[in-house]
């Protein structure tokens, strides 16, 4: 195999990049919008995607994406894919590296990457170029690279030189305290709270998992949140705030599980994330913190068959 280039996507890339997703993929890949070589080029065009291709002879053999939110100066590296020709050569690692070098030269302040489970090697680039895992999302995602389960995925958090994300340094309680001071020497503290997002309550259902979005928990809302069907598999990102002790005391006495922080969408502030329900599984991940909430979520007996027993 001739050495592989690394450049920024052209649209004559469009068709072999989708044939790439469909070669490791088949029919199954989250992203609908990869099957449509034509909305791979339109989303490029219009600045969503800022995509880098592995090409070897004008074949396309890798491929990543900044995907940027329109609301804020954060993107998430994704949209990541290696033909099994090309492994073994680092070009997950380099697409990842030029990613982040483009994501300076825009301007961005920070990335975010989703690490798959089923399997070590995302979550070791993640680390490897410099993003810090912060959180487990149980259940994420339909995979038929985990069927009948859906994939687990560790969330990664990456501030880009002359930026910062503090966490508020306030008193975690013993269950979370190793993790959150870990995470305090990456990000930093600060004295004060950001600036309240002032969301609303949000409900949505993904298949058979429902996210929910708290401001602010209370009394009122947790008596609502005990009534809702037992066998519900809820995921909750909560403002963190300086209730943060009692927000986890209450949902953990509802049968949440503690899972790690999130940013929020905005340059400031972060999510406190809360999980009820899980089908059994076992995982060897690559962080020992994310290794120790997943132990947690499996081991509280909110496994999906204790939760609808």
């Amino acid at each position: 195999m001739s050495q592989l280039i690394f450049r920024r996507y052209q649209p004559s890339d469009a068709q072999s990049v989708s044939q790439l997703f469909r070669q490791i993929y088949g029919d199954h890949y989250a992203r609908p919008d990869i099957y449509l070589p034509t909305m791979i080029s339109q989303h490029n065009a219009e600045g969503r995607w800022q995509s880098i291709v592995a090409v070897d002879d004008k074949l396309v053999l890798g491929h990543a994406a900044l995907c940027l939110d329109a609301i804020s100066l954060t993107a998430e590296l994704a949209l990541m894919a290696v033909h099994p020709s090309a492994q073994g050569q680092r070009v997950a690692t380099l697409l990842g590296s030029q990613l982040i070098e483009l994501s300076k030269s825009l301007k961005l302040k920070s990335l975010s990457i989703k690490q798959v489970t089923h399997h070590p090697y995302t979550q070791r680039m993640a680390e490897k170029i410099g993003f810090h895992s912060t959180g487990l999302l149980p259940d994420y995602i339909a995979s038929p690279l985990t069927e009948p389960l859906r994939e687990t995925m560790v969330l990664g958090c990456h501030i880009n030189e002359g930026h910062e994300r503090p966490l508020p340094d306030i008193p975690w309680p013993e269950s979370c305290r190793a993790f959150m001071q870990r995470l305090n020497s990456v990000f930093g503290t600060h004295q004060g709270m950001a600036p309240s997002l002032n969301l609303p309550l949000q409900i949505e259902q993904h298949h058979e998992l429902f996210e929910m979005l708290i401001p602010r928990v209370n009394k009122h809302l947790l008596d609502q949140i005990r009534h809702l069907p037992r066998h519900w598999l809820i995921s909750v990102k909560l403002e963190l705030s300086w209730h943060f002790a009692e927000d986890l005391r209450n949902l953990s006495a509802l049968g949440f599980t503690f899972t790690g922080l999130m940013p929020t969408q905005y340059s400031k502030g972060w999510f406190a994330l809360f999980h009820r329900g899980t089908e059994p599984r076992h995982l060897d991940l690559h962080c020992p913190h994310m290794q120790r909430l997943h132990d947690d979520l499996q081991q509280n007996g909110n496994t999906r068959s204790s939760a609808v027993a």
